[in-house]
């Protein structure tokens, strides 16, 4: 993965980066201009050649459709002379930004759009934290016939930098925390990125993990009510009884989730050969 930063505050600082986030081009192509290094756009021509296409993850968020992935994607593809890729999208919303660990692991990212088979792609994010977009954007391109080869942000936020999880981390996850993953995330253990991986082997018991979850569920609605952007029913909370919703407050779409992670896991191994 190519990064320029390993946390968000200097994108935070810059003067443009609220409009760019809110879907303001000019602002997206500021914020990439002024803070993307020379040495970055070197590292990609190096590593990827121009034989490559950059796809950014194009997503909706609370304040509108976030513009720095496709500035960001045009930028490395002018100094590579690469192509980037339009078609492919994010099909759900979201809204990773300013949610918590345990709200972005119940709100898988979707992607849909036309994959070029045997072409190689590149992902492009402004912000990566746990890993979990760009792991699920990657299964859909290969699960399509595209091969991914790597990964360039502005910010990789995670804590080890690296997206594989541990084999280590993932045996002792399983065995204290595998049963209530499943029934919570709709996943297996060895799904999950690195920083989700860590991330859970945190709690010290499983009912922690449902109080968490629960939790998660009321802070997004707490969180993009304050937007007024979505109901309760659109961020995930059911109609159920006040007992039901006690047991499950946050409703996922355990199909896509379960499909994205299965496809994750087989693909782990090539992503970091890749460098992603």
């Amino acid at each position: 993965m190519i990064a320029d930063f390993v946390n968000d505050q200097p994108l935070k600082r810059h003067p443009d980066y609220r409009a760019a986030k809110a879907g303001d081009t000019d602002a997206a192509v500021q914020v990439v201009r002024d803070l993307v290094n020379p040495e970055s756009l070197q590292q990609a021509r190096d590593t990827f050649g121009p034989d490559v296409i950059y796809v950014p993850v194009q997503a909706e968020e609370a304040s509108g459709k976030n513009k720095l992935p496709n500035a960001l994607a045009m930028q490395y593809a002018a100094a590579t002379g690469a192509s980037v890729a339009q078609e492919i999208t994010q099909t759900n919303r979201a809204f990773h930004t300013g949610a918590g660990a345990m709200e972005r692991l119940m709100n898988r990212a979707e992607f849909g759009g036309e994959v070029q088979a045997g072409k190689r792609y590149v992902l492009v994010d402004d912000v990566s934290t746990m890993g979990s977009t760009l792991a699920d954007m990657a299964a859909f391109i290969q699960s399509n016939g595209g091969r991914v080869v790597g990964s360039v942000v502005m910010t990789n936020a995670m804590r080890s930098g690296k997206i594989a999880p541990s084999p280590k981390t993932i045996k002792q996850l399983e065995a204290r925390h595998g049963e209530a993953i499943r029934e919570i995330l709709g996943i297996d253990a060895d799904q999950l990125t690195g920083p989700e991986a860590q991330y859970l082997i945190g709690f010290k018991s499983t009912d922690a993990i449902r109080t968490r979850s629960a939790k998660a569920g009321h802070e997004r609605v707490t969180r993009l009510d304050a937007k007024k952007v979505l109901s309760e029913r659109q961020v995930g909370l059911t109609d159920q009884s006040d007992d039901e919703g006690d047991a499950l407050l946050f409703s996922l779409s355990v199909d896509a989730l379960a499909k994205a992670r299965a496809q994750w896991s087989a693909l782990v191994d090539q992503f970091v050969r890749g460098g992603l």
